[in-house]
């Protein structure tokens, strides 16, 4: 059965999967590049950008263990959504001067590119 409603079979082991690699080392940079902000955003935008960061990766691995292409396809948009989330947060981080410009244009061009990768990846998912 094609389309949305064909298994994952492919998919086991989500760590094979070239967006969530990248997706992991954004993780790793944006964690870096907070560890510099204020005390007093510990519990505030340092710690919304990391959880963003994290979501890409973690709705991907969740979705890889998805038993069909549709459920698959949910958590990619969960994993793009977050990736919306965390582009606002660079720019509010760059324009608090938390962040340098760029850095935050780095972060901002690396999201990017693994947003693009994702709506790859839910394509592809919809034409199987």
């Amino acid at each position: 059965m094609g389309g949305w409603g064909s298994t994952v079979s492919e998919v086991h082991d989500y760590r094979q999967l070239a967006v969530w690699k990248r997706a992991h080392a954004l993780v790793l940079a944006v964690y870096s590049a907070t560890r510099h902000f204020p005390r007093s955003e510990e519990l505030g935008l340092s710690s919304q950008m990391r959880r963003a960061a994290a979501s890409v990766p973690t709705n991907l691995a969740e979705g890889a263990g998805s038993s069909t292409d549709r459920a698959f396809g949910r958590f990619i948009g969960y994993s793009v959504a977050s990736s919306l989330e965390l582009e606002y947060q660079i720019m509010l981080a760059r324009d608090l001067a938390y962040l340098e410009p760029k850095a935050a244009a780095s972060l901002h061009r690396e999201l990017g590119e693994i947003r693009g990768m994702l709506l790859a990846l839910g394509r592809s998912l919809k034409q199987r």
